[in-house]
C-alpha cells in the first residue's frame, strides 16, 4: 500500500485525499413553501387563500393552531428537589426504626 503525498507549500507535504464536493440538489432552484392555499373558512366566516392572513385571524381570536403552539417549559416538581429527597429518606428511616423498636 502506497501513500500519495501532495506538496502544500515548499517543503511541506500532506496525504492526498479524495476531493469532497459540496452536495447540490438536482432541482433547478431551492424548494420554497408557498403562502397560497386553497380557500379555507376561518371562524369569522370569511374564506382565506393566504396562510399568513388565516393564521393572523386565528391568533387575533385567541385560537391556537395545532402543531405550532409553544409549549410551556417543564417546571421541576417540588418532590424532586434535594431537600425533599433528604426529608423522604429521613421519614423512611424513622418509620423503619419505629417498626424495629416495636
Amino acid at each position: 500500500m502506497s501513500v500519495e503525498l501532495v506538496e502544500v507549500e515548499p517543503g511541506k507535504f500532506r496525504v492526498k485525499r479524495p476531493e469532497l464536493r459540496p452536495q447540490h440538489s438536482s432541482l433547478p432552484m431551492p424548494y420554497v413553501i408557498s403562502d397560497i392555499m386553497p380557500p379555507t373558512e376561518q371562524v369569522d366566516g370569511r374564506f382565506y387563500t393566504s396562510k399568513r392572513a388565516f393564521r393572523a385571524v386565528g391568533r387575533a381570536n385567541g385560537l391556537t393552531e395545532v402543531g405550532t403552539e409553544k409549549l410551556k417549559p417543564n417546571v421541576q416538581r417540588a418532590s424532586t428537589t434535594t431537600a425533599a429527597k433528604n426529608a423522604r429518606r429521613e421519614a423512611v428511616k424513622q418509620a423503619i426504626e419505629k417498626v424495629r423498636s416495636g
